[in-house]
């Protein structure tokens, strides 16, 4: 399903409503959390933008803040890494959640199809900040929703939680780390959007580095889904 966006309205946010329907994500599968993601919201000119280094450097240096901090691309090349993967595609993702830096959780169902370019996903971020959720242009279907965290509440029971740092005491080889996980249960994997420092492991089982170099997001999640690909013969 494609999610067109358009002009985000600049009115109060409305209330959110309840999720009481996104408790626990049923079945086996895989969900993906993508921590520490910026995406930031400030009244630039006439409109509303998501705040980026590239383009916002003066008005973040002007607040105080190190433009360094703002790369809203980080979590747009991840959540394509996800989304299109042969591993969505064969129905093998549950979920996909984003948390924020400013504690905004928001979950992306994954039959979304992404928008291809830097500059209408951050359009579509503003129109979700805004209105709490967008829904399928075909369908009542909602694809991005502001939820109530904590994330660990739509973990399914039982799952493995799993997250990625090169700061991680230890390096695995992917393709062997997943072999041994157990088919029968969900996993969960955590790996951060921001562009220096690491995730906050609180809710991890484990807490492994996949490479003995510092991978971007986006091939740290291709790792990921290749590897289960090749376990499930997913072509």
């Amino acid at each position: 399903a494609e999610c067109v966006p358009r002009h985000p309205p600049t009115g109060a946010m409305e209330a959110p409503e309840p999720d009481e329907d996104l408790e626990g994500t049923p079945g086996e599968g895989f969900i993906f959390v993508l921590e520490k993601a910026t995406l930031e919201t400030a009244k630039v000119g006439k409109g509303y933008q998501i705040l980026n280094c590239d383009d916002h450097a003066n008005f973040l240096r002007r607040h105080g803040k190190d433009p360094a901090n703002y790369r809203p691309d980080i979590v747009h090349q991840e959540l394509l890494a996800i989304l299109d993967s042969p591993l969505n595609k064969a129905g093998r993702v549950k979920a996909v959640f984003v948390h924020t830096q400013k504690n905004v959780l928001i979950r992306i169902s994954p039959h979304t199809r992404i928008p291809r370019t830097f500059k209408r996903f951050c359009g579509l971020m503003v129109q979700l900040l805004q209105k709490l959720s967008i829904r399928a242009s075909n369908g009542p279907e909602k694809l991005f929703k502001v939820v109530k965290g904590p994330v660990t509440k739509y973990f399914p029971a039982g799952a493995r939680r799993v997250g990625f740092s090169f700061s991680a005491p230890e390096i695995k080889d992917m393709k062997t780390y997943v072999n041994a996980l157990p088919d029968e249960v969900s996993v969960v994997f955590t790996v951060g959007a921001m562009s220096h420092g690491k995730i906050e492991s609180t809710y991890t089982d484990d807490f492994i580095s996949v490479s003995q170099y510092p991978l971007s997001g986006a091939c740290c999640i291709s790792r990921i889904t290749n590897c289960l690909e090749n376990k499930y013969d997913i072509v």
